[in-house]
């Protein structure tokens, strides 16, 4: 009765706001040098980021949270009056704010700091930032001054020392960072539906990486396999790689945008997601068999322990800021990237091309470059080519879409092998 009593008073708080469209981030960027949950930091436009090989950190520090020495962990759990157990949302988050996928964030958002990013996608010192990132609870016994003991089961992750508790106003939430407030968005759904009452502020220590099926290496691991001297674009998905995918990515790097002997990183997440997208530890064996089919020297593979918004245009932002801590200096945008579908209707919540307008007219304040990516289709006549050159030589097209793969896959057909990686469908069919 609880449950839905909460899930209907959520729903209706959202539907009372109206679905329109995203606040616009502000282009002015200020030097204030602040200090709370996100650090000491300035916030100057960058002006030579989109031509320099190797990437510096968002806010110009890679924050590391992590303590490194046994006593250092005994002692800070000492302090703890509390333990919490992390929901899967945030453990990612948990994860990418002490290793500094996050950065400049050293903890979760206070109420200024989510205002001013709900609002104005940047924090209070004018640093471009896509989403809030926030701790959400229902218990009434937290309190500002608290210390707690976060954990995944039985094992120590962080310890959060809390600085603030507030009543977020979820549907300006939602209608700021989705676009709409309306419950059949997947990302207005989460926060009506799983995130608790309150949000709090405060800042972490990390004690331990959580284990996961799959190991997602922290931004310095990555950083430290990638080139000083030449550009890496990162490739961001939620789903297995297909022919197409690998076509887009590797075709990536003969772009105008990259330079020379560039390389590209394929950055899956593999936390949580929309309910009908495939598991994350599934997703994961897909991508180490390809990586052994393909073994191409031009493409790095990495794993990112991060929760989708499916927040369209802001969330493209969000990754590239991401792949920035990553030590990326391109990324590729795709078609609706991060979109979603309206639950009821069908309906795509984004245009096409929303999240790749928001990406260049604010390539310069995140010092990454957005690289288009191509429309291909596979021809008879040639294999993978351009749409444009498809119907300039009027060659024959394959089609197959994805409703008919999956009926194929579940029925046991064969998967054309234009379409997709023998050893992605064995996995596919292996964990069905």
């Amino acid at each position: 009765w609880k449950t839905t009593m909460k899930y209907t008073a959520a729903a209706l708080s959202l539907l009372f706001a109206s679905a329109t469209a995203f606040a616009p981030a502000s282009q002015v960027s200020r030097s204030v040098a602040t200090s709370g949950v996100w650090g000491v930091q300035s916030a100057p436009v960058v002006t030579t980021a989109l031509s320099m090989a190797k990437q510096v950190p968002h806010g110009g520090t890679l924050v590391d949270l992590m303590l490194k020495t046994d006593e250092e962990k005994e002692a800070a759990i000492a302090k703890c009056t509390q333990t919490l157990q992390l929901t899967p949302r945030q453990l990612c988050d948990v994860e990418l704010i002490t290793n500094g996928g996050f950065s400049p964030l050293e903890g979760f958002m206070d109420e200024a700091t989510y205002k001013h990013v709900v609002e104005n996608m940047e924090l209070p010192n004018g640093l471009i930032f896509g989403l809030p990132v926030v701790f959400d609870t229902d218990d009434e016994d937290l309190q500002p001054g608290m210390t707690v003991l976060l954990k995944d089961g039985d094992r120590d992750i962080a310890v959060m020392e809390f600085t603030d508790k507030y009543t977020p106003d979820k549907p300006l939430e939602c209608l700021k960072c989705y676009g709409t407030s309306q419950i059949e968005h997947p990302g207005s759904l989460m926060v009506a539906t799983e995130r608790g009452k309150y949000y709090m502020g405060g800042k972490l220590t990390g004690l331990n990486k959580p284990i996961r099926d799959f190991e997602c290496a922290t931004p310095e691991e990555v950083r430290a396999g990638l080139p000083d001297d030449k550009h890496v674009v990162a490739f961001q998905c939620r789903n297995p790689v297909h022919r197409a995918h690998y076509e887009l990515f590797t075709r990536a790097l003969d772009a105008e945008e990259v330079g020379e002997g560039g390389i590209v990183l394929v950055h899956p997440t593999c936390g949580p997601t929309q309910a009908d997208d495939i598991p994350g530890a599934v997703r994961y064996k897909t991508y180490e068999v390809l990586k052994e089919e393909t073994k191409d020297p031009r493409v790095n593979w990495a794993y990112l322990p991060y929760s989708m918004h499916m927040a369209g245009p802001r969330e493209a932002i969000q990754h590239m800021m991401i792949r920035k801590n990553f030590g990326c200096t391109h990324f590729i945008i795709g078609r609706d990237m991060a979109g979603s579908k309206s639950s009821v209707t069908g309906d795509d919540f984004y245009g096409a091309y929303e999240a790749q307008d928001i990406a260049r007219a604010n390539a310069e304040r995140l010092g990454v470059t957005p690289v288009p990516s191509l429309n291909l289709v596979y021809t008879e006549e040639e294999g993978y080519v351009t749409a444009d050159v498809a119907e300039e030589k009027g060659l024959s097209l394959k089609k197959l879409s994805g409703t008919k793969f999956r009926q194929m896959l579940r029925a046991g057909e064969d998967i054309p092998e234009w379409f997709a990686f023998k050893s992605v469908v064995q996995v596919l069919r292996e964990n069905a």
